[in-house]
C-alpha cells in the first residue's frame, strides 16, 4: 500500500471559524463601525472560499480592512485553541501518531496557526501559511507577498513543490482546496463539520461531516 499523506486545511476545518474573520472582530471592538466592516470581511472571505474571487484579491481586501497589531494576535490565538473543531480535538491521537505525514496548508498566518497546531504534535516545518511583516513598534504593515501562499493558485504551488510520494488526501471546506483535487495533486474530501459550501461539496471526491467519518474510510 502506498504510503498516506494528510494536508489539512486550518480555518473552517482545525478550527471551527475563521482566524481572519475572528481576528477582525478584535481589532475592530472599539470601532463605531465594527458591526458593518466585520461583515463585509466575513463576505470578503465566503467569496473567496466559494471560489468567487481569487484568494490573492480575497487576502488583500480584508487586510486593509484591518489594523493590527501582535497583541491582537496573542488574543486571537487563546481564542482559537477553544475553537478546535470537535471531531478534530478527540483525534489527537492521530495527529501525534501520524504527525511525519500531516501537513497544514493555509491561506492564514502562520503567527496564529502555529501556536494552535503544533500542541498536537504537528511539526513546525510541516506548516505552511501566509507571514506578517512588522514595524518596530509590533504594528502589522502588511505581509509577505513573496509567499506563494498569498497568491493565486498558491496552495497548488506549495504542495507541488513538497513532492509528497504516495496517497495525497487533502481535507478543507474551500475552493484553494478542491484546487489541489483539480491540478492532480490529492484526492479531495470535503470537510463540513463547521460550513458547508455547496460549489465546493460538488467537487469533492467524498464528502465527510467530521474527522471520524473521514478516517473511517481511508485504511491506516
Amino acid at each position: 500500500m502506498d504510503k498516506q499523506y494528510f494536508i489539512i486545511d486550518f480555518d473552517s476545518t482545525f478550527i471551527k471559524t475563521e482566524g481572519l474573520d475572528e481576528l477582525a472582530k478584535i481589532c475592530l471592538e472599539n470601532d463605531l463601525k465594527k458591526e458593518q466592516k466585520v461583515k463585509k470581511i466575513e463576505e470578503i472571505t465566503r467569496l473567496g472560499m466559494e471560489g468567487k474571487i481569487n484568494f490573492e484579491e480575497s487576502l488583500q481586501k480584508r487586510i486593509k480592512l484591518l489594523t493590527i497589531n501582535k497583541k491582537h494576535l496573542v488574543r486571537l490565538t487563546k481564542i482559537l485553541k477553544n475553537k478546535i473543531t470537535k471531531s478534530i480535538l478527540s483525534n489527537k491521537n492521530f495527529f501525534k501518531k501520524y504527525f511525519k505525514e500531516i501537513y497544514i496548508v493555509s491561506g492564514g498566518f502562520k503567527e496564529f496557526i502555529e501556536p494552535v497546531v503544533t500542541d498536537f504534535g504537528i511539526i513546525k516545518n510541516h506548516i505552511f501559511a501566509n507571514t506578517f511583516l512588522f514595524n518596530k513598534n509590533d504594528k502589522v504593515i502588511g505581509y509577505d507577498t513573496n509567499n506563494r501562499l498569498s497568491k493565486k493558485n498558491g496552495k497548488v504551488d506549495v504542495v507541488k513543490k513538497l513532492n509528497l510520494k504516495g496517497e495525497v488526501h487533502i481535507i478543507g471546506d474551500g475552493y484553494t482546496d478542491y484546487q489541489l483535487k483539480e491540478n492532480g495533486l490529492a484526492r479531495f474530501t470535503a470537510f463540513c463539520e463547521n460550513v458547508k459550501r455547496q460549489t465546493v461539496i460538488e467537487k469533492a471526491d467524498r464528502v465527510v461531516t467530521n474527522f471520524d467519518e473521514f478516517l473511517d474510510r481511508i485504511s491506516l
